[in-house]
C-alpha cells in the first residue's frame, strides 16, 4: 500500500502490448463506476511535489473500490502503482506507465478499545480520533506523513513507538486475489519493514492491505491531548515543517548515530543539487524550495549516501521509494 506513504506494484511484462489508456480507463469507468483521467501530472499527490504523469489515474474512494480497481488492474496483467499520501516516495520526473490508484479509502471506527481503519486514512488522523475516544498508542500516527496502510506497509513509527507496537491485524487482499485477516504476529514486522515491503522483492504478488485494527489502551483524553500537543511542538522545533519533502529520507543505521547526525556530522546541511538540498534544520531531510526535479532529489541522495560512506565506513540505506520510470529519466 501506498506510503508512509506506502506504496505497490508491478511493471510490465517483458513482451506485453502497449498500454492503451484511453480504452483501459473506459473500461474501469463503465465496470467500476469511477472516474479516470490520462496523463495526470503526479507532483501534486505527493509530499515533495515532484513527479510526471501517470498514464492512467484513478482514485478509489472506500474499500470496495481499491478492491475492485487492484483486482481489475491485476487480473489483466496491468503495470500499477497503488499510492497513499504520496510521502516516503520520489516519483520520476517521466512519471509512472499504467495505473496509478489513489487510495482515499477513509472509513474508520472505535471498536471498544479497538480502532479500526480502513488503509486511506491519514495517520495524524488516527492520532487525532483516537484521542477524542479516549484511546492510547496511536500518538506517534501525528509525526508520521502517510496513511495507514503505508504505515502498516513499512511498519512506520516516530517518537519511541511504531505499528508493531499496536496492530493487533490487517485485512489483506492477497496475490490471488482473495482476503484474509492476517494478525500482527504474520505480518513479520521489522524495523521500518513488513512482509508486505519484501514480497515484490522476492518476485511475488504484492499484497495489498485493505484495513487495520488497532488495540489501545484507555486514557484521559486530556492526557493523550498534551502529548499530542508535545510532538506538535517537538516537529515543529526539529523538523522542516511546511516545506516539500518525503520525510525522513534515510533509515536510521542498525547501530551507532542515526542517520541524521551522520549528515550533519559530514558537513551535508545546506548541500544542494539545482533545487532540492540538505535541510538545514534536520539533516535527514532532503527538501524541494519548489523550483527541484525528482532527478536533483536522487542525485542529491546518491550525494550524500556516497560521502556518509567515504567520512565514516557506514552506507546508509534509503527509506524513500523510486516509484515509476528511473531507466530512461533524464
Amino acid at each position: 500500500m501506498s506510503g508512509t506513504s506506502g506504496v505497490s506494484g508491478t511493471g510490465a511484462t517483458s513482451g506485453a502490448p502497449a498500454f492503451d489508456a484511453l480504452a483501459v480507463g473506459g473500461d474501469i469507468q463503465r465496470r467500476i463506476g469511477v472516474k479516470t483521467s490520462r496523463d495526470e501530472p503526479l507532483a501534486r499527490f505527493t509530499t515533495m511535489r515532484v513527479g510526471g504523469p501517470a498514464d492512467l489515474f484513478v482514485t478509489a474512494h472506500n474499500r470496495m473500490e481499491l478492491r475492485a480497481l487492484v483486482r481489475f488492474v491485476r487480473t489483466r496483467g496491468l503495470p500499477h502503482v497503488v499510492l497513499g499520501r504520496g510521502s516516503d516516495v520520489v516519483i520520476s520526473d517521466r512519471g509512472i506507465r499504467g495505473v496509478v490508484i489513489q487510495n482515499r479509502a477513509e472509513g474508520s471506527r472505535i471498536d471498544g478499545e479497538r480502532y479500526v481503519a480502513e488503509t486511506g486514512v491519514p495517520m495524524a488522523r488516527a492520532a487525532t480520533e483516537t484521542q477524542r475516544a479516549g484511546l492510547s498508542g496511536l500518538e506517534f500516527g501525528l509525526a508520521v506523513p502517510g496513511t495507514v496502510g503505508g504505515a502498516v506497509w513499512a511498519n512506520a513509527g516516530a517518537h519511541e513507538s511504531d505499528i508493531a507496537a499496536v496492530v493487533e491485524s490487517a485485512d489483506i487482499l492477497m496475490g490471488d486475489g482473495t482476503e484474509t485477516r492476517v494478525v500482527a504476529a504474520d505480518l513479520d514486522l521489522a524495523y521500518r519493514d513488513s512482509r508486505l515491503k519484501r514480497a515484490p522483492r522476492a518476485g511475488l504478488a504484492a499484497e495489498i492491505v485493505l484495513a487495520a485494527t488497532f488495540r489501545l489502551v484507555p486514557a484521559s483524553a486530556d492526557a493523550i491531548r498534551e502529548r499530542l500537543d508535545d510532538i506538535r511542538r517537538w516537529r515543529q522545533a526539529h523538523q522542516p515543517l511546511g516545506i516539500p519533502s518525503a520525510g525522513s529520507f534515510f533509515r536510521n543505521p542498525p547501530e551507532g548515530p542515526a542517520a541524521g547526525e551522520l549528515i550533519d556530522r559530514a558537513g551535508l546541511k545546506g548541500r544542494r543539487v539545482g533545487g532540492a538540498s540538505v535541510s538545514p534544520k534536520h539533516a535527514n531531510f532532503l527538501v524541494n524550495d519548489g523550483r527541484g526535479t525528482a532527478a536533483d532529489i536522487r542525485r542529491l541522495g546518491d550525494e550524500v549516501r556516497d560521502e556518509v560512506e567515504r567520512r565514516f565506513g557506514v552506507r546508509l540505506v534509503t527509506e524513500v521509494e523510486f516509484l515509476g520510470d528511473w531507466d530512461l529519466a533524464a
